[in-house]
């Protein structure tokens, strides 16, 4: 996709973050922007903030967990712009848990949004891309976490690593049917967001404070080295642009952290020689 003029795209978790930011790019490219959160009162601050700026925008709260929601925005989407060439599965949250900790709530909430989001985008969105006929592109959203092994957020792991999964298949097989439709998947590790605050926008019904209060000592200094890593990331406007470039250079892996690089072949050279993950695998987070 070379072309984003006048061009229809869509973002999940657009009211804050990388989402934001990719909102952002979209209005800068000259793009009409459907903004997607779940957090009304941040949509709407992000909805007047691009329009503000020139931008065409419609913005429509949606739960990226519901399948309903997904298709209401994507109808919504065509009623009033008349299509979508560019989607970014975005939305993200985590519970910072160990796996033995972490709810049936925890895992409910995480998969919900992180991966059964994604999995809505696409069985929503990639028809109507085919029917179309345009060059679209569909970017999810996994993380450095998707790629490597090792301690930690593993709920959110679990989710990642079906993410990139999930992409690599959803490439292949438009490519085998000759789809104008490319995929990029995106691989970030630090990045300045409120990824740490995710906490605020989980439903009641799904709530697990009782786990932060009993953590292990070692869960919390994850959490709080995480916290460090996020702080001192990049921009999300620095993501923005580097997700465009492979865009246009119709470019898979979409990996924001060289740093990380390292252990990403280390895993891969792990499960090839058959060696047992690393509990010590866990690279520029002790930096």
């Amino acid at each position: 996709m070379k072309e984003f003029r006048d061009r229809v795209a869509v973002v999940t978790g657009a009211a804050s973050g990388i989402g934001y930011a990719l909102a952002e790019r979209c209005g800068q490219e000259g793009m009409k922007v459907v903004l997607a959160d779940v957090d009304q009162a941040a949509l709407r601050r992000t909805g007047q903030s691009l329009k503000d700026s020139g931008a065409t925008v419609l913005a429509v709260r949606t739960d990226v967990s519901k399948s309903e929601d997904v298709e209401s925005l994507a109808q919504r989407t065509l009623d009033v712009f008349g299509a979508v060439h560019l989607l970014f599965n975005n939305a993200g949250v985590d519970a910072r848990t160990t796996l033995w900790e972490a709810t049936l709530a925890d895992w409910q909430w995480v998969i919900g949004v992180n991966l059964w989001g994604v999995i809505h985008g696409v069985r929503t969105f990639v028809p109507i891309m085919l029917r179309q006929g345009d060059d679209c592109h569909v970017v999810n959203t996994s993380s450095i976490a998707g790629l490597i092994s090792g301690p930690g957020i593993g709920v959110y792991k679990v989710t990642k690593h079906g993410v990139v999964s999930l992409s690599e298949t959803l490439a292949c097989e438009l490519a085998a049917i000759d789809a104008k439709i490319k995929v990029s998947v995106l691989c970030p590790a630090g990045v300045n967001t409120k990824i740490m605050d995710a906490e605020r926008n989980r439903p009641r019904e799904l709530q697990n404070t009782a786990a932060y209060e009993t953590a292990h000592p070692a869960t919390i200094q994850i959490k709080e080295t995480l916290r460090q890593l996020v702080e001192a990331g990049l921009t999300p406007a620095e993501v923005a642009t580097k997700v465009f470039d492979a865009i246009r250079n119709e470019k898979f892996y979409i990996l924001t952290h060289a740093d990380w690089k390292p252990l990403v072949q280390k895993r891969m050279e792990d499960i090839l020689r058959e060696r047992n993950p690393d509990e010590a695998q866990v690279g520029p987070l002790k930096g």
